[in-house]
């Protein structure tokens, strides 16, 4: 029973870790990365699907990212889809490929950016500290109908809790990490 408990909250943390480290992912700075068209999608054959899904994206230089459609006539489309999202980008195409120039960030928006990413990383923390307390709940009421003791109750939401900071210190690593991306000249 302890050991589901801890499992299920480990995987959950895990999960509240892996959903920030994507949401920074997209977070567009003055680096080119794949990542950063993950949420665009397009219409292929009459239905929406992911960009990778009809191309290929990669990151040759540290300021250009390149689409390879694996159709021609996906090429529209596909720069289409790039100047309705939010992504401030401007592709050109020659025929074959779509090149987007990854300009670079103004201070300004550098400032801002930050601000997002920290907001990002403290709405993970609450998720982590809301597992924490779900999971502590459920030892209690394991207490209760004295199916564990009451020192094994402390000791595991003792257990929880250095999980939830190991997990909370995993999302300032990254946080800190996507910062200096950020900041980077």
């Amino acid at each position: 029973m302890l050991n589901q408990i801890y499992t299920e909250t480990e995987e959950k943390m895990k999960k509240a870790v892996e959903a920030v480290q994507k949401e920074l992912a997209s977070i567009r700075t003055g680096r080119a990365t794949t990542a950063l068209l993950d949420g665009i999608k397009v219409e292929y054959y009459g239905n929406m699907v992911p960009l990778n899904q009809v191309a290929s994206v990669s990151a040759p230089e540290h300021r250009l990212l390149v689409i390879q459609p694996w159709e021609k006539k996906m090429i529209e489309e596909i720069s289409r889809a790039i100047l309705k999202s939010d992504l401030g980008l401007n592709p050109t195409s020659d025929g074959n490929v779509i090149r987007l120039g990854i300009p670079p960030l103004t201070e300004e928006r550098r400032k801002d950016l930050v601000k997002l990413i920290k907001k990002l990383a403290e709405e993970g923390k609450i998720s982590i500290r809301n597992i924490r307390r779900e999971a502590n709940e459920a030892l209690d009421k394991t207490e209760k109908k004295k199916e564990i003791s009451e020192d094994d109750n402390r000791k595991s939401q003792e257990r929880i809790q250095k999980l939830t900071d190991r997990y909370i210190e995993a999302i300032d690593k990254v946080v800190k990490g996507k910062e200096v991306e950020i900041m980077e000249v």
